[in-house]
């Protein structure tokens, strides 16, 4: 599988340092619960649970910062990593007290996201940029601004149409689609780690199917 198209655009990011720790905040989003396991409104979280399980990570309970929370050393780089526990469409809620209690400025906030917009197996890499009807996005941006890094998941198929949509992000990803997401995983995971380390970053549009 290989880059099907890039369309690259200068992205300046910088980090806020706590002591000599450059801290950046990885924010998964989607919805708690078994029920909600392999949905495609919970692409954020599948790819966060990819990285923190690279790094042999364990998930903490904040109800505070109203989040699971696990706390990253990738190299130098301090790296926090949360999934809203406030369900999709109050994931802001989560974002802004974790912002805040670990003061990280939004150029060092990355959300990764499903997107509606995008087909299964398209992956988007962006600062700012409208919601695309995700109401998790429109959470986050509502709480901080819009000026954020997002990477957006593609999870459209065939079988989507408009009048469905709310439903259709609830469904399970079948068969094919996760034995393809497990692969795309490691690329997300590649990107993660972009973010975290480049200091001029590029807008990225990639495709695997």
């Amino acid at each position: 599988m290989g880059l099907f198209e890039r369309k690259s655009t200068p992205i300046t990011a910088s980090y806020f340092s706590i002591g000599n720790e450059r801290t950046s905040l990885v924010v998964g989003l989607g919805n708690v619960g078994k029920k909600y396991d392999l949905t495609r409104h919970n692409a954020g979280f599948m790819c966060v649970d990819y990285l923190t399980d690279s790094q042999e990570s364990k998930w903490k309970v904040n109800e505070t910062l109203k989040c699971l929370m696990t706390d990253l050393r990738l190299g130098d780089k301090r790296v926090i990593v949360i999934k809203p526990t406030t369900l999709m469409n109050l994931s802001g809620d989560a974002v802004q007290a974790v912002k805040k209690f670990y003061m990280i400025d939004n150029k060092d906030i990355l959300v990764v996201h499903d997107e509606l917009a995008l087909p299964f197996g398209s992956l988007r890499f962006r600062v700012g940029g409208s919601s695309a009807g995700n109401n998790g996005i429109k959470s986050v941006s509502a709480h901080i601004g819009e000026d954020y890094a997002r990477l957006r998941i593609g999870i459209t198929n065939e079988n989507k149409s408009p009048e469905d949509a709310a439903k259709f992000v609830l469904k399970k990803f079948n068969k094919e689609e996760q034995s393809h997401f497990k692969t795309m995983l490691t690329e997300v995971n590649a990107l993660i780690t972009e973010f975290i380390y480049s200091e001029n970053l590029q807008s990225d549009t990639r495709r695997f199917i």
